[in-house]
């Protein structure tokens, strides 16, 4: 009997260990979920009489390239002017029906990151530069950046490029911004 009852605590402790080893900690596994969330950056693209958006650098470096999307969201009528919405997919993403960062952005239902970044190509040429996504949303309603910082002929392909400001930086050079401009695309 003593041997069953010496056996079953061994066993107990052993599972006890083996439970505590496997599972992480409560701190890793936030961590992990900030890190999922893909909230950094959103980019978006007026052409051709739609409008896309992308929460992947790489898929809206690929757009700007050949002026496709392999993977998308469509939505008819759901872009700010009432064009058609186009959600730009990576290929992970493309058979999920939720938890898409972009998407999600966009609808209000996905805080960004605090160092977010952002970028609007505009029907007029010009080039967008955020760093909130609340200006970025501000922009998309109105049409116009009250607050901005605007270089002539400074983006990639000779654009001018506005950098959106607000009631808080407005008086400052968006020196960080612009560093951050040139690094995203590959500028010295």
């Amino acid at each position: 009997m003593k041997k069953l009852i010496a056996g079953a605590l061994v066993a107990g402790a052993v599972v006890a260990m083996t439970g505590c080893h496997t599972q992480p900690a409560k701190e890793e596994v936030k961590a992990e979920a900030k890190m999922d969330l893909n909230n950094n950056d959103l980019y978006e693209v007026s052409h051709e009489g739609r409008h896309y958006v992308f929460d992947d650098f790489a898929t809206y470096q690929s757009f700007l390239e050949i002026g496709e999307t392999s993977y998308r969201k469509v939505f008819i009528a759901g872009g700010p002017k009432g064009e058609t919405l186009v959600f730009g997919l990576t290929g992970k993403d493309k058979k999920k029906t939720s938890g898409i960062a972009g998407i999600d952005m966009y609808n209000g239902k996905l805080e960004a990151a605090e160092e977010f970044y952002g970028e609007v190509r505009g029907e007029d040429g010009r080039l967008y530069v955020f760093s909130t996504l609340e200006d970025m949303e501000d922009v998309r309603k109105v049409g116009e950046a009250p607050y901005r910082f605007t270089q002539i002929a400074a983006g990639p392909q000779g654009q001018t490029v506005v950098f959106v400001l607000n009631k808080n930086n407005k008086k400052k050079q968006p020196v960080a911004l612009m560093a951050k401009f040139k690094e995203m695309n590959n500028m010295k």
